[in-house]
């Protein structure tokens, strides 16, 4: 199994209580530290602008510009965004985007795909909301133009949702041209989402990995789903890698688990969450997958291994502040499910000098 951590942007209030002038210090330190050890494939943000479990005037930092800073300061590490909404940026200028960052990252992106669903954020930034059919729509057609120009370096579509003709995205991205990459796309596509008619149906024509319920019942579900829709297209169900995120909520016992329980709850009390908006969400973090002891969330990863789940992105709400979940899980849940990741080269780049 191969594993990304999630860095905290601010999104799940997860930068509470640190000064905005320590942000970045606090992104970028983390960015390294996952750099430099060998089980982490990947490091992730998300793509909003306003905070859960409700918008508040707490830091959510933008994706995209993430990306290119953490391109800056790592060297190993893939790139990735969990998941960026297609109708916040208009798909051949996010192509440029994407494709300025590989080349900055030197070759490391990975397209985080979707529809998108925070309706708040989306009529709070004039996008409107609308209806699931045509954001569904957008995302068919922005990844189209995705594949046009990182494998051709021109889009032209005609589309109900997007017109382009003739959109240069020069250089290429690294990925598929001079560094590996998706044969299919270059830059590695994940569509986001488990919706059974139409986002399924989009990852079984584009996507590289697909990203929906960890759950063991969920995840099984949704992969029949998407094998239906490969058998359907003639694609082959094993060439998509199949990923899920986690809540890692991790202690060496039941103390320390309801340790870190408590400090999460008291953590978005002090953030301003409402106890009625609190209480609906524990539930939820309290029974996922990823909450026990190192030996239960393993047997649970490997339960769940069995099924084809081949990639874990990790969340640890409490990274910014306190590392020894991160350390747990390094320690004693990653080697029960592999060895290690893949190596990848550490690229010396010319201004960070004496790097390997």
């Amino acid at each position: 199994m191969r594993f990304g951590m999630f860095i905290p942007q601010g999104w799940r209030m997860d930068l509470a209580g640190i000064d905005p002038d320590q942000h970045w210090g606090v992104m970028a330190g983390l960015a390294r530290r996952a750099d430099a050890q060998a089980e982490w494939e990947s490091i992730w943000v998300y793509d909003h602008f306003h905070t859960v479990p409700m918008p508040s005037q707490e830091a959510t930092h933008e994706a995209w510009a993430l990306m290119s800073a953490f391109a800056a300061v790592t060297g190993r590490v893939r790139l990735g965004q969990m998941c960026t909404c297609m109708s916040y940026r208009d798909p051949a200028y996010l192509a440029k985007v994407a494709a300025t960052v590989d080349v900055i990252s030197e070759g490391r992106v990975e397209m985080g795909i979707g529809a998108g669903w925070y309706e708040h954020e989306w009529r709070a930034y004039g996008y409107g909301f609308p209806s699931a059919g045509e954001r569904l729509g957008r995302l068919r057609e922005g990844v189209e133009i995705f594949r046009q120009a990182w494998t051709t370096g021109s889009a032209t579509l005609a589309g109900e949702h997007y017109q382009v003709d003739g959109a240069q995205v020069w250089p290429r991205p690294l990925q598929g041209t001079s560094a590996p990459g998706s044969a299919s796309n270059g830059i590695p596509m994940w569509i986001a989402g488990g919706g059974e008619k139409k986002t399924l149906r989009i990852a079984a024509e584009y996507a590289d990995y697909t990203n929906f319920d960890g759950s063991l019942e969920g995840f099984a579900a949704k992969s029949a789903i998407l094998a239906g829709h490969c058998r359907d297209i003639g694609r082959d169900f094993g060439s998509i890698t199949r990923t899920a995120n986690y809540n890692v909520v991790i202690g060496a016992n039941q103390k320390e688990i309801d340790d870190r329980l408590a400090w999460l709850v008291d953590h978005y009390k002090r953030a301003g969450v409402p106890d009625q908006i609190l209480q609906a969400q524990l539930p939820g973090i309290k029974n996922g997958p990823a909450v026990g002891t190192p030996e239960q969330i393993a047997e649970r990863l490997v339960a769940l291994e069995g099924l084809g789940m081949a990639y874990a992105i990790c969340y640890f709400a409490e990274a910014a502040y306190d590392l020894s979940g991160v350390e747990l899980f390094e320690q004693q849940v990653i080697p029960a499910l592999s060895d290690a990741s893949p190596e990848q080269p550490h690229h010396r780049r010319w201004h960070l000098p004496g790097r390997d």
